[in-house]
């Protein structure tokens, strides 16, 4: 404790028998994260939110690469200059849907996923070196299911799906969230977590109108 803590009110209970034996770290997925960086596929589209613009501020052109073996995705910044570079915002710096349908179609094909759906994944800011990068991870996504009930049109569900395996568990072991973390640093990189500034209501209201506009 600081002596700052020492002059307050709050009682602490020691616990010299707690253990993490039994508890699951909760998954990110399962809290609201509308200022968190995402990636949307949906109708041939992929998307890149404003959180993701925020994160890496001074950058217009990025490059998509993929591991088809751990099922990631990276964003990387480039110059426009790059091969397969591509600009992912509009000269304001808003997202813009960006129309892939080859590259939809093979993510589709490497994920089993339903072209009809909306799949939506939360993603982190790695320093690798002196490279900056937006990691996803493209087997823990949000799904949104599309119905169609007779005589109606297409209707996609507000509520996601999650992967069936999620179904009877909050996250990962405590212990087995560590090793993954521990994973990560033994590769070389470290996640960020960066703070926005305070937003004005109309920032967030953008924010909140942004999340449901692609569904």
């Amino acid at each position: 404790m600081t002596e700052n803590d020492s002059n307050t009110s709050i009682d602490v209970i020691e616990d010299a028998n707690f253990s993490y034996d039994g508890y699951e770290v909760v998954r990110g997925e399962y809290f609201a994260h509308l200022y968190e960086p995402s990636i949307t596929f949906n109708k041939c589209k992929v998307y890149l939110n404003t959180a993701c613009l925020k994160r890496l501020p001074d950058i217009n052109y990025v490059q998509i690469l993929v591991n088809s073996e751990e099922k990631k995705l990276a964003v990387r910044p480039c110059s426009e200059d790059e091969k397969d570079s591509f600009q992912w915002c509009s000269l304001k710096r808003k997202p813009k849907q960006i129309t892939c349908r080859v590259f939809f179609a093979k993510i589709v094909h490497l994920m089993d996923w339903n072209p009809d759906y909306r799949y939506k994944l939360l993603g982190k800011l790695i320093k690798s070196g002196n490279e900056y990068l937006v990691i996803f991870d493209l087997t823990a996504t949000e799904i949104y299911q599309r119905t169609i009930q007779e005589g109606e049109k297409l209707k996609s569900s507000r509520i996601p799906v999650f992967p069936a395996e999620w179904q009877n568990q909050f996250g990962l072991p405590v212990e087995d969230h560590r090793k993954q973390l521990q994973v990560n640093i033994f590769n070389g990189y470290t996640v960020f977590g960066i703070k926005d500034k305070t937003r004005t209501n109309q920032e967030q209201q953008d924010t909140i109108t942004e999340e449901i506009k692609y569904e």
